[in-house]
């Protein structure tokens, strides 16, 4: 079927572009010459910030779903979380934990994961979600494996939130070729063979409502301006390259605080038990949306 060739795809996807041990270790390498003060550290660090309200408990248990590099488990791990670091494929992370970069990991198909129920308090899936086949059967095995929440932070689906959007949609609707024209990247695919899947905050809440969930947060981000060039440019305001990234993004910040555009990336937590009060308010203090599922009351 379609799905596997895909995985099958995804999982030499990194031995293609690094085929050797040595290779990998060179990458790692070049990653730590850089140090960690560049734009891309800056840019990854506005992804991890969305995690850091759920870090202030007593050392709690994690799993990163498509942690490649073991950077996600990294993070957590800097934190004081306890973590397993996954992806389809274990070649890199192998490395990653002869370099100590991770301290565990396995290799781990996000749709079939070998662990008990409520085996981690949290499961962490960032920026893996779109590559997937099949997402929604890895969301229910990410559910499943949890046993506080699960966070999903991925590019966000603009027309969900954008009505103007919406209605052209609507109105070009039976004008298929058209609206091809108007909406170039409707069905994006990857040469690894997955459909480019952007996530929305309505479906993740029809998936806590359907499961009788109790709560889900929501955080919007742009963060989305890497380059390679990145790698090697220290993030000082004194930088031009730096200089006019921030403007940048404190422009669309303001037209995303404005309502005017969505987020570039959704950063959701789909709460599995309900978060206590300190979680709660360290979830506002970080600038997420906390919405309330209704309990079922026919169950």
């Amino acid at each position: 079927m379609f799905h596997q060739k895909s995985y099958g795809r995804h999982g030499e996807w990194y031995n293609h572009h690094f085929p050797t041990d040595t290779d990998k270790e060179n990458y790692y390498d070049l990653k730590r010459s850089a140090g960690k003060n560049t734009i891309a550290s800056w840019l990854q660090q506005l992804f991890y910030t969305c995690i850091d309200p759920l870090m202030d408990r007593s050392k709690p248990s994690w799993l990163t779903i498509g942690d490649a590099y073991g950077f996600d488990a990294q993070y957590l791990a800097s934190a004081g979380a306890e973590v397993l670091a996954t992806d389809l494929n274990g070649d890199f992370l192998k490395v990653a934990l002869a370099q100590q970069i991770i301290t565990k990991y396995a290799a781990e198909n996000a749709e079939q994961l070998s662990f008990d129920d409520q085996s981690f308090d949290y499961v962490l899936c960032k920026e893996s979600y779109h590559h997937f086949p099949r997402p929604y059967a890895a969301l229910y095995e990410m559910i499943r494996v949890a046993k506080q929440g699960i966070v999903i932070i991925e590019p966000q689906d603009p027309v969900s939130k954008m009505p103007a959007l919406l209605f052209l949609t609507n109105l070009l609707s039976k004008k298929s070729k058209l609206l091809e024209k108007v909406w170039k990247n409707r069905f994006s695919y990857e040469p690894v063979g997955n459909f480019v899947y952007k996530v929305s905050e309505r479906e993740f809440e029809k998936f806590a409502a359907g499961l009788n969930l109790p709560m889900v947060a929501f955080k919007r981000i742009n963060p989305n301006f890497y380059n390679k060039d990145f790698e090697n440019i220290v993030a000082d305001p004194a930088v031009g390259k730096f200089r006019i990234l921030r403007l940048k993004k404190k422009l669309l910040d303001l037209l995303v605080s404005l309502k005017i555009i969505p987020g570039q990336v959704l950063s959701a937590i789909i709460f599995k038990q309900m978060p206590d009060e300190n979680t709660q308010r360290a979830l506002k203090d970080n600038n997420y949306r906390l919405l309330l599922i209704p309990s079922n009351p026919y169950l």
